[in-house]
């Protein structure tokens, strides 16, 4: 499955996107979704069955595997990275902000 890119996107959006089609390419049952939610700040969230039974900073020690190719720059944008499987959709408070976003002038998810 491909990286999904909500609302407009960008360069660093589509660095980040590159960045994580490896990941996506080997974790085909992973569902990765990224958002600019205001001029420095972006969010990442990968739903993925391999996450089960991991502890969040192996969750975290996989992701950043793939994002630590990007520049520092790029890297300081990602303000929110959740790393959930299916069975945490419906409980997680941060998949909850990322799909019903407090409203900014920004976001356009």
């Amino acid at each position: 499955m491909s990286v999904e890119i909500r609302g407009k996107s960008d360069k660093t959006l589509e660095a980040i996107a590159a960045a994580l089609e490896d990941y996506a390419r080997a974790r085909e049952e992973a569902r990765i979704t990224i958002y600019r939610y205001g001029p420095y700040s972006i969010r990442v969230r990968i739903i993925d069955p391999h996450f089960d039974g991991m502890k969040r900073v192996e969750r975290n020690d996989l992701v950043w595997d793939h994002l630590s190719r990007l520049s520092e720059d790029d890297q300081a944008d990602i303000n929110q990275l959740v790393l959930i499987t299916p069975g945490e959709v419906e409980k997680s408070l941060g998949n909850l902000e990322f799909e019903n976003p407090i409203a900014t002038d920004w976001a356009e998810v």
